[in-house]
C-alpha cells in the first residue's frame, strides 16, 4: 500500500457524499488529473461499501491497493486530511471519534498521550529506567510488569469506563466484579470427576493485534483503536528479557502483549478469552459436563471420558492461540483430592487441611517468637497478611476460623 492509496482513501472519505459524481471529483482533485483506471475504482469502492467506512480509513486504503488498479506510485497532487468518527458502537462505551476526543477523554494532551503509548519505544529502548513506563519483577517463570503510577492512572479510567461496561462470558471468573474463586468452583463440587488445565503465559500471549482487534470491535475508529491498543500492551526490554526461563517466553516478552501488572490486563485477557470461553463452554455441553476459567485456569466437572476431553479441549486452546501447561493438568475423580484454584471441591469448597496447619503453626510462631520472627517470606504488613489468611482459611470452616481468630488475638 503506498501514499497515493492512502490519499485517494482519505479524498473518498472526506466527500460531503458518497456517490460515484462525490467521489471522481475528489480523486481527480487528489491526483491532478483524471486517469482512465478510477472510474473502474470508484465502482469498486461503492459496491464493496453501502456506507463511508469513516471508521476504517486503512482498510479503505487496503483495499483500494487491492484491486490492482491504481499504480503504486500514482503521483499526489493534493493531499486531504480528513477526521475519523464512530460509525456505531456496540456496547454503552465512551464515544471517542478521534486522537484528540482520546486525549481529552484521558485528560493528557497529545504529546503526553503519544509519550504513554510509546510510539518511539522509548519504554523498551532506554537503559534509564526512569525513562520506562513500568517496573519490572520477576517471580519464578512469572514477569510481573508494574505500570508507573501516571500510566496506571489512563489504564485504570480505560478499565473503569471502557472496558469495565463489557460483557463478559458467564464462565469467566477471574476479576470480574460480583465473581470470584468461589463461583469459580460453585459448579464443579461433588462431581465424580474434575479436570483441570493451566494455559501458559496467559497475558504474554495476549498480543497487540488481539488487543487492537477488540477495541475496533468495540466500535472505535482505527486510530483510536491502535492507541488504546499501546497504552495497554507493552514490549519488555532486551535486559529483563533476557532473565526469562524459556525462549518462548523471551519472545513473546519481545512482542507488545499485556503486561500482568497493569489493572487494564485481566479485563482485557477475559474479554480476548470471550470466543475460547464459548467455544470450551460448548465443547463441555457436548460432553455433557460443566466448564468455568479463573484467569488461566480451566475445569471440566461431571461424569465423561477424561483423556478424549483433555485432548478436544487442548486443540480448541491451541486453535485459539494459546497453550496448554502439560505438567499441571489433572484428572481427579471421587476418591482423590479435587482441588481447584487453592480450594478442595470433593463435597463443598474448602481450603486444604495443610494450608489451615502451616497458618495456624504460624501463628504459634508469632505469638511465642513475635511477628518478625514469623515473617519469613517479608510480608511488608505481616499482621494484615495473617488477617487476610485467616479470613480466607476459615470462611467455610466456623470451627477453623474460631480457633485461628483466638491465636491471632494473642499476638503481641
Amino acid at each position: 500500500m503506498s501514499s497515493g492509496h492512502a490519499a485517494l482513501a482519505d479524498a473518498f472519505l472526506a466527500t460531503p457524499a458518497w456517490e460515484r459524481a462525490a467521489l471522481l471529483g475528489a480523486g481527480y482533485e487528489v491526483l491532478g488529473r483524471r486517469p482512465r483506471w478510477l472510474g473502474p475504482v470508484v465502482t469498486a469502492v461503492l459496491g464493496a461499501y453501502r456506507e463511508p467506512p469513516a471508521d476504517r480509513p486503512r482498510e479503505l486504503a487496503a483495499f483500494v491497493a487491492a484491486l490492482g488498479r491504481v499504480p503504486f506510485r500514482a503521483r499526489v497532487a493534493v493531499r486531504r486530511a480528513v477526521p475519523t468518527r464512530v460509525v456505531r458502537m456496540r456496547w454503552d462505551t465512551p464515544r471517542l471519534d478521534d486522537l484528540a476526543a482520546l486525549a481529552e477523554f484521558l485528560e493528557v494532551d497529545g504529546d503526553h498521550l503519544d509519550w504513554y503509548a510509546d510510539r518511539r519505544e522509548i519504554n523498551r529502548l532506554a537503559a534509564d529506567g526512569a525513562l520506562r513506563h513500568y517496573r519490572y519483577t520477576w517471580l519464578a517463570t512469572r514477569l510481573i510488569e508494574a505500570p508507573k503510577p501516571r500510566l496506571r492512572t489512563l489504564q485504570r479510567r480505560l478499565l473503569d469506563e471502557v472496558l469495565g461496561r463489557i460483557p463478559v462470558h458467564p464462565a469467566a471468573h477471574g476479576f470480574v466484579p460480583g465473581r470470584d474463586v468461589r463461583t469459580f468452583t460453585a459448579v464443579h463440587l461433588g462431581k465424580s470427576t474434575v479436570v483441570r488445565l493451566d494455559l501458559s503465559a496467559f497475558f504474554a500471549s495476549m498480543t497487540v493485534s488481539r488487543v487492537y482487534g477488540l477495541f475496533r470491535g468495540a466500535g472505535y475508529p482505527e486510530p483510536v483503536a491502535h492507541t488504546l491498543a499501546a497504552l495497554c500492551t507493552t514490549r519488555t526490554p532486551p535486559d529483563v528479557v533476557r532473565d526469562a526461563p524459556s525462549f518462548l517466553l523471551a519472545a513473546q516478552l519481545r512482542q507488545p502483549h499485556l503486561p500482568q501488572g497493569a489493572p487494564s490486563s485481566p479485563a482485557l485477557a477475559n474479554l480476548i478469552a470471550f470466543r475460547l470461553d464459548r467455544r470450551l463452554a460448548g465443547l463441555a455441553d457436548r460432553f455433557g459436563a460443566d466448564y468455568s476459567r479463573y484467569a488461566d485456569d480451566l475445569a471440566f466437572s461431571g461424569a465423561f471420558d477424561a483423556p478424549r476431553l483433555v485432548a478436544a479441549a487442548t486443540d480448541v486452546v491451541v486453535d485459539e492461540g494459546f497453550r496448554v501447561h502439560p505438567m499441571k493438568t489433572r484428572i481427579r475423580g471421587r476418591a482423590d483430592r479435587q482441588q481447584l484454584a487453592g480450594l478442595v471441591v470433593n463435597e463443598h469448597a474448602a481450603v486444604p487441611r495443610t494450608e489451615y496447619d502451616l497458618l495456624r503453626a504460624m501463628l504459634h510462631t508469632a505469638a511465642r517468637d513475635g511477628l518478625a520472627a514469623a515473617n519469613r517470606a517479608g510480608h511488608p504488613d505481616f499482621r494484615a497478611y495473617l488477617a487476610g489468611r485467616i479470613a480466607w482459611v476459615g470462611r467455610d470452616h466456623p470451627s477453623r476460623a474460631a480457633k485461628l481468630a483466638r491465636l491471632f488475638t494473642a499476638l503481641p
